[in-house]
């Protein structure tokens, strides 16, 4: 059952004009017009509509209050709330770059992953960072057991990182797997990376049998 009073971001107590108030200053905020018609704000504006029709009535309050706290009474852990998995498809993007992100809590009725609002228990969203603060972006995880009025929070920073920069690595990191051309110091023209973990496995040996000798 939907937590009216959550998305319109008031207490279950909250007055009339609380609730005209909340909800004329989120329908502002999350107006697609004022979005770009994004689907994540469409959504969230029609919520913030449904609640508000429901709220706004007197009659259908009453009601909905009803429903709300039996099926609180009834469906809500008593254990704590606590967060399986919060990941992200890179912690590194270039701005405008999609990233994905997925989740799964656990013993939690309200789950909302900043700044985006209000989500299910798990799931997974894909987006786009159009801007980062102090070549950051951060996202929070928050997981509360509105029974035991406890919250548990988990975070992930992606970093940003310029074109150029992105390229550079892509390069490097080619150039570090790509064959090379057969040489007297590399007659099987092994790749870079390959010569560099023989180079190191063969340091290894030697120190360990350096060792062996003088333990004997």
């Amino acid at each position: 059952m939907k937590n009216y009073y959550y998305f319109l971001s008031l207490q279950e107590n909250a007055s009339e004009e609380d609730i005209k108030k909340a909800y004329r200053k989120l329908s502002l905020k999350y107006h697609p017009d004022k979005n770009d018609n994004d689907e994540f704000f469409a959504h969230r504006f029609r919520e913030i509509q449904e609640a508000y029709e429901v709220l706004n009535d007197k009659e259908k309050r009453r009601i909905y209050d009803e429903n709300l706290g039996h099926q609180q009474r009834s469906s809500r852990s008593t254990l704590p709330p606590s967060i399986k998995t919060f990941t992200a498809s890179k912690i590194h993007a270039v701005k405008g770059e999609e990233v994905i992100i997925t989740w799964q809590t656990n013993q939690a009725d309200i789950v909302k992953v900043l700044p985006f609002g209000l989500e299910k228990s798990y799931g997974e969203r894909a987006f786009r960072i159009t801007e980062f603060k102090d070549g950051k972006f951060q996202l929070l995880l928050h997981a509360t057991n509105s029974l035991l009025n406890k919250t548990v929070v988990r975070g992930i920073t992606i970093t940003e990182v310029f074109e150029n920069d992105k390229e550079k690595f892509r390069s490097e990191v080619e150039e570090l797997f790509k064959p090379q051309k057969p040489s007297r110091l590399n007659p099987g023209g092994q790749p870079k990376f390959l010569r560099i973990v023989l180079a190191v496995l063969f340091l290894v040996i030697a120190v360990l049998l350096l060792v062996k000798s003088f333990s004997h």
